[in-house]
């Protein structure tokens, strides 16, 4: 039996680092194996010397390895971090600078959770680009990195090989992105599931901002976004969504907004090709079907988006995500724990 060869992935820990992130992709990618049982991730902590790291949480951590590391990682993660250093002067150690701009360079994937986006940014690599951070260090990160684009709406956002998530638990979020994108949403969903996660959440880190309560706090499009859900291959209108949600279309659009990072239109493109790739993994339907089902009317429409979005066709997608050699990992249930909740 060929031994596959896991994803190489590298954890960047800058003092005093952030625990929960530090924590979360081991975690979340440490639930895929093959199905011959060996991991489909290695991940490996580190730290720019070697040393150990204290964490903002008051306890330290003991890393696997110095920046050699980086060297021939496939993906490179850039933990949060409270380092006064990068987040009131922006500036980074020049070896961490240089090792993360040869990852780059040689197209490895490269990831900042939370504040980890200040060190990608002080190291260059986020000019020009799109990308997210806590919203609580907005104003700081607009202040020392005005050449980025910065948007602190979504979870996460992928520009280009780097990808940037928002604060605390969107670094879940796009973990399983992450796996989705290397082994598909079946796999992805069973990680969440083994986790007791939300495999894919529909909301932004806008609605977590602190500000006023204002009159109209009180309502949600929650319900619009059921209602596209369970009707991926109706046409709703504006005027539909807003009626449902008992508000105006101008009312809407904004609380849509504010409480998921992107507009109406944006949320159920999104859904619609997130139900696509559900069905090409899991069905053998056509695709013309699949675009009905899915709300894009025809194969044609559906190409074009998948072409547009992931850069694939629907049966260069199936053919990759039918035949993945990977499956979720869980322990097994015993069976006097199988009528209670084992999360997967």
């Amino acid at each position: 039996m060929t031994v596959e060869t896991p994803h190489h992935v590298a954890v960047l820990a800058l003092a005093p680092v952030v625990a929960f992130d530090l924590s979360i992709p081991a975690q979340m990618l440490a639930a895929v194996e093959t199905r011959a049982g060996t991991s489909a991730y290695e991940v490996r902590t580190l730290t720019p010397d070697g040393s150990p790291v204290p964490t903002v949480n008051g306890y330290g951590v003991m890393p696997q390895g110095d920046l050699s590391l980086l060297e021939h990682a496939d993906t490179v993660i850039v933990a949060g971090t409270r380092c006064p250093e990068v987040l009131d002067a922006g500036a980074v150690d020049a070896s961490v600078a240089e090792a993360l701009r040869r990852a780059a360079g040689r197209r490895a994937r490269v990831v900042s959770l939370c504040t980890g986006s200040f060190v990608l940014a002080a190291a260059g690599l986020l000019e020009n680009r799109r990308a997210a951070t806590h919203w609580r260090y907005a104003r700081q990160f607009r202040r020392l990195f005005p050449a980025v684009d910065l948007d602190t709406d979504p979870l996460y956002i992928a520009d280009r090989g780097i990808l940037t998530s928002a604060g605390g638990a969107a670094a879940i979020d796009l973990c399983l992105h992450l796996v989705r994108e290397d082994h598909g949403s079946s796999v992805a969903n069973r990680v969440a599931r083994y986790n007791v996660v939300a495999p894919m959440r529909d909301g932004g880190q806008a609605q977590y901002v602190e500000h006023p309560v204002r009159e109209d706090a009180g309502t949600s499009t929650a319900g619009a976004r059921t209602l596209m859900t369970e009707h991926l291959d109706r046409r709703l209108s504006l005027e539909d969504l807003a009626a449902h949600c008992h508000m105006s279309v101008r009312t809407f659009t904004r609380r849509f907004r504010q409480e998921t990072g992107v507009s109406p239109a944006e949320w159920l493109a999104s859904a619609r090709l997130a139900h696509v790739r559900h069905l090409l993994e899991s069905t053998e339907l056509p695709v013309d079907d699949i675009a009905v089902r899915s709300g894009l009317g025809s194969g044609t429409n559906l190409r074009q988006h998948m072409r547009a979005a992931l850069d694939t066709t629907p049966s260069a997608y199936r053919s990759t995500f039918r035949s993945t050699t990977t499956t979720a990992f869980a322990p097994p249930v015993s069976e006097d724990r199988r009528t209670g909740s084992a999360g997967t």
